[in-house]
C-alpha cells in the first residue's frame, strides 16, 4: 500500500521533503556519531538526509522500499541507494556507528515493528545509536494510500522491550513542513545496550 502511494507520488513527495530544514534533528543525532561514522539512511525518501550526512564526511548506506524514490534519492544525492524494505536489508553483524529512520519506521505494520527493530539492532555496534520518529499517538491511522503506525511513549518501550535497543532521548516536536504544525512527532534516540 505505501509502496505505490510512493512510487505514485515520488516527485511530488520529494519537492515537498528535500529543503525541509531539519536542522534541530541534526544538531540531537550528531553529537553521538565519531567523525567518519557508519551511517544508515533507513527510509531514506528524497535522499535529503544522505546527502547532508555525505556532506558532514560520513560513510553512508541507504535504502528505501519504493523504486520512485530510490532513483530520486539517487539522482538527488549522487550516491548509490538500495531498494529495500526493512527487514529485507542486509548488513554485516555490528558494523555500523548509527541509523537514521526519519518518518519510516512509522509505515512498518504494528505486528512487524518489534522484529523490525530487532533487525535493525543488529546492525549496530554496542553503544550504536538509531533515531527514529513516530507520529505521536496509540492508534493506526490510513490516509491517502498511506498507513501509519503511530506510537506514544508507552507504545514504544513495549516494542523496544524484547529488543537489544533502549531509549536515550525521547522528544516531541511539531512537524517541520509549513502547514503541517499541528501535526506532534514522538522523537526518539535509541541505544543499542552492550549486555542484555
Amino acid at each position: 500500500m505505501n509502496n505505490n502511494y510512493y512510487n505514485q507520488n515520488a516527485q511530488a513527495f520529494f519537492d515537498g521533503t528535500i529543503a525541509v530544514d531539519m536542522a534541530p534533528l541534526y544538531q540531537r543525532f550528531e553529537p553521538y556519531l565519531p567523525a567518519h561514522a557508519k551511517v544508515v539512511d533507513a527510509g531514506c525518501g528524497s535522499g535529503r538526509d544522505t546527502r547532508y550526512f555525505l556532506s558532514r564526511g560520513h560513510d553512508v548506506s541507504a535504502f528505501d522500499a519504493s523504486e520512485a524514490m530510490v532513483m530520486l534519492a539517487s539522482e538527488s544525492s549522487g550516491h548509490k541507494i538500495w531498494h529495500s524494505s526493512f527487514l529485507e536489508f542486509q548488513l554485516p553483524t555490528a558494523t555500523q556507528d548509527a541509523v537514521w529512520a526519519c518518518a519510516s519506521l512509522l509505515h512498518v505494520p504494528t505486528d512487524e515493528l518489534t522484529a523490525t527493530f530487532m533487525h535493525i539492532a543488529q546492525w549496530l555496534k554496542p553503544d550504536g545509536i538509531l533515531y527514529c520518529s513516530f507520529k505521536y499517538g496509540v492508534d493506526v491511522v490510513e490516509r491517502d494510500g498511506r498507513r501509519f503506525t503511530n506510537l506514544n511513549e508507552a507504545l514504544i518501550a513495549k516494542h523496544l522491550a524484547p529488543t537489544a535497543l533502549s531509549v536515550k532521548e525521547l522528544w516531541l516536536t511539531s512537524d517541520l513542513r509549513p502547514g503541517r504544525e499541528n501535526e506532534q512527532w514522538l522523537n526518539a534516540i535509541l541505544i543499542k545496550r552492550t549486555e542484555r
